[in-house]
């Protein structure tokens, strides 16, 4: 099984936020798949299918973003799975935008969604594809720039950004996470 989680705010007002950008993939996949992400169910919007003959969960927390791990413990726990089938995606502000980096495990670095998976689950061993949202070049505070749109000229390096997130986890579901991290990861200068 995987466990497949974009990290974002629920409603129509953050749709298009930087913020939102973990939802964007798991919406991406769930068109592909044709896996309606419309259950509700551990305080998320939830689908459930099958990729190449193993069931799949994708997982959009409706928590809020600050509190997402109050969605994703009693969906591991209900599912009798461990973190080692979780994937969480979601926005970084430290790198540019469009690129993308995976991990294995990690801090929360400032992200206070994935804060609150690591104080939730108990661990910080979890893999993850972080998409770079890039900072602010004027002065502005943290939570206005997540909440904000992207610029037009960031448009097109986010979409390729959501793009190859998606490809990772196709990736993910052939082959072991270290090895699509070290392809992903090995093509950086070329990222952007």
């Amino acid at each position: 099984m995987k466990v497949i989680v974009g990290l974002g705010n629920p409603g129509i007002r953050y749709a298009l936020t930087r913020h939102n950008i973990g939802f964007w993939v798991v919406d991406r996949l769930a068109e592909e798949w044709k896996i309606p992400v419309q259950k509700e169910r551990w305080k998320a919007l939830v689908g459930e299918g099958r990729v190449n003959g193993e069931k799949v969960v994708l997982l959009k927390p409706e928590t809020y973003m600050n509190l997402s791990g109050e969605s994703v413990r009693p969906a591991l726990e209900w599912l009798k799975c461990d973190v080692e089938s979780l994937l969480v995606i979601y926005d970084d502000l430290d790198l540019p935008p469009g690129r993308i980096r995976l991990r294995m495990k990690g801090s929360a670095g400032g992200h206070r969604g994935v804060q609150s998976l690591v104080d939730h689950l108990g661990t910080q061993e979890f893999k993850r594809i972080k998409i770079g949202i890039g900072r602010p070049d004027v002065p502005i505070p943290i939570p206005d720039y997540v909440l904000s749109r992207f610029a037009r000229e960031e448009e097109e390096p986010i979409a390729e950004a959501v793009e190859r997130s998606a490809e990772a986890v196709r990736q993910w579901m052939e082959h072991p996470f270290p090895e699509v991290m070290n392809r992903f990861n090995r093509n950086l200068s070329t990222d952007q």
